[in-house]
Formats: structure tokens, sequence, C-alpha cells
């Protein structure tokens, strides 16, 4: 009896059943979509998307409406999977925080047209190294986030074939490379900074937008934020999260066990969840943190809308890779002391994500404890708010950007501190 149990259990949390089982996310929103409006509309809206220029903040709501932002975001969660399925690439944890967080920023940044290029570039640095694409594939995704170079360069000089050619060009370049940066970035951390592509984005756009103004190009940063789809964003969130932590709880033999071990955990890179703690134990992680932070945008009075969602996604998808209550908490405590005593209010936008994306910074506080977690947290918020005029705007995961920063200075002297 006991054999056939394991077997079961094994069988469970096969790949193919991961797959199965993520693809009901993407494609949920897809279907959603085509429910809520219709197809001419949707198309318009999707058009809309596509010719922006995706500077941060661009709110996908504002400019191509609820359907087409819910499409475009399906679109490329489902796109991202297959291409991680058609490679044999595991579905691990890093795997599913690449596919939430495409799916988060195609809310408000990334489309069909402006991601093809950076992954193009990467394959062809795969082919330059004669290695598989697949060992690049994770880093292909998360590389997306300076998509709004190529929206801005179509956006400038027009939906041409100079401007087209233009702007596949430095996206090619861009994605080329991006994965030798990554790498060797990622020690300068050490692991800290669990957005560790936003930190290497955040360094090529501040080259990039240098050496555009230099020439007297200026970027000027887009904010569009809107805030009347709450109440329906709201129902979709909430059931992505407990259907996560139903279907969490029925795979891990209709039980919660092994979480609390997860949430000892210091989510330092690498912390994969899905490869220590299991499949199951980890989306029940994942769908708990979706609820509360998306409890604790109600309870701010934050309204739900493609950055906020994006924010929310990016959380839960690296709740399969270092984030839990008890290593993020303390760091949204600092940024909320810090909405107290600084200059910005607790509902200004940028407060808003970076209270979301600071989290980055939460295997601070599962190293080094809550005390530095808060402080991390408080740091982060005013690195956060001024870091994103050296980019102009370029790099969508500016809090990753900020974040590395952060850890740089922050991990030698807590470390510093620890040993003494």
């Amino acid at each position: 009896m006991n054999i056939i149990k394991i077997e079961f259990t094994k069988k469970r949390i096969s790949e193919d059943l991961k797959f199965r089982l993520l693809l009901i996310y993407p494609i949920s929103l897809i279907l959603i979509a085509f429910i809520l409006d219709n197809p001419q509309n949707i198309t318009q809206g999707l058009k809309n998307i596509i010719l922006s220029s995706d500077l941060l903040i661009t709110d996908y709501l504002g400019i191509g409406g609820l359907s087409a932002t819910l499409l475009n975001s399906g679109i490329l969660g489902l796109t991202s999977l297959l291409l991680l399925k058609s490679k044999k690439v595991r579905l691990t944890g890093i795997s599913i925080a690449a596919i939430f967080t495409v799916m988060g920023f195609s809310m408000f940044g990334k489309n069909l047209l402006n991601v093809i290029p950076i992954i193009l570039g990467v394959k062809l640095y795969s082919i330059y190294q004669k290695e598989p694409l697949r060992k690049f594939l994770i880093i292909a995704l998360f590389s997306t986030a300076l998509a709004p170079l190529v929206s801005q360069t179509i956006f400038i000089l027009g939906f041409t074939v100079k401007g087209l050619f233009l702007a596949t060009f430095i996206g090619v370049v861009t994605g080329f490379i991006t994965p030798p940066l990554a790498s060797h970035l990622l020690s300068s951390h050490q692991g800290f900074n669990l957005y560790n592509l936003g930190f290497t984005a955040g360094l090529i756009g501040t080259l990039l937008m240098s050496l555009f103004r230099s020439y007297g190009i200026e970027y000027n940063q887009n904010l569009i934020w809107t805030t009347k789809y709450t109440g329906v964003l709201g129902i979709i969130l909430t059931f992505h999260f407990l259907s996560l932590i139903l279907v969490g709880h029925l795979l891990n033999n209709q039980s919660f066990r092994q979480l609390k071990k997860l949430w000892k955990r210091s989510g330092k890179i690498v912390t994969d969840f899905v490869t220590l703690d299991t499949f199951p134990v980890t989306i029940i992680n994942m769908g708990l943190m979706g609820l509360f932070y998306t409890l604790l945008l109600f309870l701010i009075g934050s309204p739900l809308n493609g950055p906020t969602v994006g924010g929310l996604f990016t959380i839960v998808g690296f709740s399969a890779f270092g984030k839990h209550p008890f290593n993020t908490f303390p760091i949204i405590v600092g940024v909320l002391i810090g909405s107290v005593t600084k200059i910005w209010g607790i509902n200004n936008p940028g407060l808003i994500l970076a209270l979301l994306f600071s989290t980055t910074l939460a295997p601070i506080s599962g190293v080094f404890g809550r005390l530095s977690g808060v402080i991390a947290g408080f740091l982060h918020l005013s690195v956060v708010m001024n870091i994103g005029y050296l980019h102009g705007g370029l790099n969508l995961y500016n809090n990753g950007f900020a974040g590395g920063l952060v850890a740089i200075i922050l991990f030698p002297i807590l470390d510093s501190i620890k040993k003494e």
C-alpha cells in the first residue's frame, strides 16, 4: 500500500503534470479576455499596446483596455511556458519565476513585438558559444526587462522599415550581451538580490541612456496609472491564488506539511523551493503570498492595475525561488516606515511598486535577521525612487537595479557585523 502511495505521489509531481497545471494560468487569462470583450475591441487594444513606447510606468490597462491586457499577458505567459517545454527545461523554481514575471510585466511593458528581438539576441549568443538555447532560456525570458528599448525606438522612428530594423538590431545586441553580464554580476551582490537580471538590465540601460543623452536624445518617462479595474482584477487574482493553494494542498496529500520548513529558508540565491521542498508545497507558498500581498494593497488603498498586478505576479513567481512571508515582511515594514518619514506618500505609484518589488531583498532578512531586512527596505525606497533617471525608464526591473545596489552596499557591512 505504501509503495503504491509513493508511486502515485511521484506521478502527481512529474514534469508533465507541472506543465499541465501551469498551463491553466496563462490560458485562463486568454479565456477571460474574450469573455469580457469582443475580438474587434481586443484587436484594437493589442494594436495600441504594441505601438506604445512602454517606458516606465506604462499601464497597458490605460492604453489597450482590460481584455487586451489580459490577452497580452496570457499569450506571453503561454509562449514562455511552451518555449521551456519545447527545449526540455525543467520546471523548477527559477523557471516558474520566469513565467510569472513575464506574465506580470506583460501588463505594463512587454508585448509580442518588443520581446522577440531580445530573445533572438540570446539565441545568437548561444549559437556563438556553441551551447544549446535551453542553457540560456531562463536568462532570455528575464532579459526582456529591456523590452522598452525596442518599443521606444519604433515609437520615435515610426512603424517603418528603418524603425523596425533599428529596433530589432538594438534588441538583438542587447540580448546578446546580457547572458555574460548577468553571470558575472551575480557575484557582486552575493545572491542577496533575487532580481539579478534587473540589476544587469539597469546597468545596460544606464550605459545606453548615457550614450543617447550624449547625442541629445532624451526620453521622457511615462506615468500611465489606471484605477478603474480594481474590482474585476481582484476577483481574477483571488481565483488564481486560491487555486494555487487548493491544488498544492491536494497534491501534498491534502495537507500543509513541510510548509514551515520552506518558511525557514533564507531565500538567498540559489534557493529553489521546487527542488528543495517539492512542487506542491511551493505552489501553496505561491498562493499564500499572492493573497497576502493582494490584501496588503487593499489595506493601503492601492488600485489593482497593470503595474501592481505585475508586482503581484512577480512576487508569486519568486515565491518558488526565494520568497516567503517571513523573509519578505521585514522588507515591507522598512518601506512602510519610509513612506511615513520620507517625502513620498503611501499613494505614490512609485512607492506602491517599491512596496511590492522591494521583496527582491528578501534574502537579506532571511540571512541577517528581521532588523536587517527593515533597514534594507528603508534604504531601498530611497534608492529606487531616484535611480530611474539613470536608465530613463528603459529597464522595467527598476527595483531589481536598486536592489542590487542596496545589496552590494549592505552585504559587506552586515557580514562584517555578523562575523564580529
